[in-house]
């Protein structure tokens, strides 16, 4: 694979996925929406595996979503849609085994779709976590699902509506439940593994029956939400001509809380 390793430690039970494109600031394209399906299906299958790790190669960011070069194909029907990212996290491969994401640099727009299927989150101080949709004339729909269902209300609210002009920060995130430790600079990988060596060593079918019950619990309504979704992004997003002139024109400046 070219844009995402995988690599399992026998010895302990944890795979570890590490996102591979960091000269893109790992953001995802057409090929590491494949890989990444092929990852979790694998990893169904691979009973050595009892717990994983998501990680990203580079400094700079985790996940900015999906690569804006990607020429995604859509079918002229208006009541379709395609969306390639709906298939990159490990539930809607169909894996129930603890997904701990770990995470530095940025996090923003589709990274959500990966944050909202790991079933939490280790953090270092550089993490920094927004949605840029509405900025560029977007309509943040199944992030803003994913996200309801991790944080408060008018947190998530927040961010999604704020767009480009703020971001939060790690110790924001781990204030308002977003992600469950922040640990010290460039520690996150080690901090995740850790909590997946201890999944790992407990009996396997009772930690994915507790991944699976608690996916459970927000499933009807997400399925819900997600129906609406292709509505009001075909409704509420600008064409695509004009999203890219928003893009070209943006500010840089933004405030951190």
């Amino acid at each position: 694979m070219n844009t995402v390793r995988l690599a399992v430690d026998e010895d302990t039970g944890v795979a570890v996925v590490t996102l591979d494109r960091p000269e893109r600031l790992n953001a995802i394209d057409l090929e590491m929406a494949r890989e990444l399906g092929e990852v979790w299906r694998q990893l169904r299958f691979d009973d050595a595996v009892r717990a994983v790790v998501l990680t990203a190669a580079g400094e700079r960011a985790f996940c900015t979503g999906i690569d804006r070069d990607a020429v995604v194909p859509q079918p002229s029907s208006p009541y379709a849609q395609d969306d390639p990212l709906l298939g990159v996290g490990p539930k809607a491969n169909g894996l129930w085994k603890p997904v701990v994401a770990a995470v530095h640099g940025m996090a923003c727009g589709g990274a959500f779709y990966l944050l909202g299927e790991s079933d939490f989150v280790v953090a270092d101080p550089t993490a920094v976590f927004f949605d840029p949709h509405t900025t560029y004339g977007m309509v943040s729909a199944y992030e803003s699902v994913l996200m309801a269902g991790r944080m408060p209300y008018g947190e998530v609210a927040r961010m999604m509506l704020m767009g480009t002009a703020e971001r939060i920060s790690a110790r924001r995130a781990l204030e308002v439940g977003l992600v469950s430790e922040v640990t010290e600079e460039g520690a996150a990988p080690a901090g995740a593994v850790r909590c997946a060596a201890v999944l790992a060593g407990y009996p396997a079918r009772a930690v994915q029956g507790t991944v699976r019950a608690l996916w459970a619990a927000g499933e009807a309504a997400r399925a819900q939400a997600f129906a609406q979704a292709p509505h009001l992004i075909a409704l509420g997003n600008l064409p695509t001509g004009r999203q890219a002139e928003l893009f070209a024109g943006r500010r840089r400046g933004f405030r951190v809380r």
